[in-house]
């Protein structure tokens, strides 16, 4: 399956404005915005991904919202809409791929989500 690019840089983009927000809003006083890519799995044809990660030293996500995170139209911005996670995680489940987020040790989030390798046809 390919994918398609102009909604996975969405997804990429929605990840990396809600890390960059999350640290301004916290008073970072030294942010820092890591995103990264790599392979993983297997090299045969059933278990190649690729996986993407976005990782900030922000506040972290707190318990009472970790459950509703993806939940549509919830929000914890003053003026957000609330379906930018839902989407990023529809778009990347469509896709064949899973997105989630873990707590980055000592300070902050990271956020992963992954998608089948197109091994090109010879």
């Amino acid at each position: 399956m390919l994918c398609d690019r102009t909604m996975v840089e969405q997804v990429l983009l929605n990840l990396a404005r809600n890390a960059m927000q999350a640290m301004d809003e916290a008073g970072v006083a030294q942010p820092s915005l890591l995103l990264q890519a790599r392979a993983t799995g297997t090299a045969d044809d059933t278990g190649r991904w690729l996986e993407f990660s976005v990782t900030d030293v922000g506040p972290g996500i707190a318990e009472d919202v970790k459950a509703q995170l993806f939940t549509p139209f919830f929000t914890t911005k003053a003026e957000g809409m609330g379906p930018g996670l839902s989407l990023c995680r529809t778009v990347v489940e469509q896709h064949g791929g899973a997105l989630a987020f873990e707590p980055n040790r000592p300070r902050g989030t990271i956020f992963r989500f992954t998608l089948p390798a197109h091994t090109p046809s010879s």
